[in-house]
Order: C-alpha cells, then sequence, then structure tokens
C-alpha cells in the first residue's frame, strides 16, 4: 500500500462562504477518526476567503475512496448544492 496525499481545493460562491465554510468544518472531526486517515486539515485562502484547501493523507487510495463514500460527506454535498463554484481533486504521491 502506498500513502495518498489529496489536495482539494473549494471554491464558494461569493454569496455562500460562510455557508460552505461551516458545511467544511463538519467534515473534520469525523474524517479524522475514519480509518486510514493520516491527516484532514482545512485551510482558507487569506487573500480570497472563497477559496478553501483540504491537504490531506491516506494510508491508502482505498481508505480515500471509502472516506468519499462515507454518508457524511453526501451530507455535506447535499449542503453546499449550487453554494460551490468549483471543486478540483488532486492525488498526489511523496517522492521525496
Amino acid at each position: 500500500m502506498t500513502k495518498l496525499t489529496i489536495v482539494a481545493h473549494i471554491k464558494a460562491n461569493a454569496d455562500k462562504i460562510e455557508l460552505v465554510k461551516s458545511e467544511l468544518l463538519k467534515l473534520i472531526a469525523t474524517t479524522r477518526a475514519e480509518a486510514g486517515c493520516i491527516n484532514y486539515d482545512l485551510h482558507q485562502d487569506n487573500d480570497n476567503p472563497a477559496h478553501f484547501l483540504f491537504f490531506e493523507n491516506w494510508a491508502s487510495r482505498e481508505a480515500w475512496q471509502d472516506h468519499m463514500a462515507n454518508d457524511h460527506l453526501k451530507a455535506y454535498l447535499t449542503a453546499v448544492e449550487g453554494a460551490v463554484e468549483s471543486f478540483t481533486v488532486h492525488e498526489m504521491t511523496q517522492i521525496g
């Protein structure tokens, strides 16, 4: 198994920043308790408060895929429907 690093960018609509932020914060405790989660850290851009970034490390890609299928993530997606301008995920492997 190879550790997987995830860098996820979430850009909220300008009028929905606080909604998206509060929903993202709700994900942290539950996700950190998931099997295979090494770290799950949320950041907010200092110059653009609508831009959030999750920096995550997972024990394996399978553990991350389990996370992506969990009910709390589905609840988040429902809660922020129409409030997110863009969402991009980068699956990365540490090389040094």
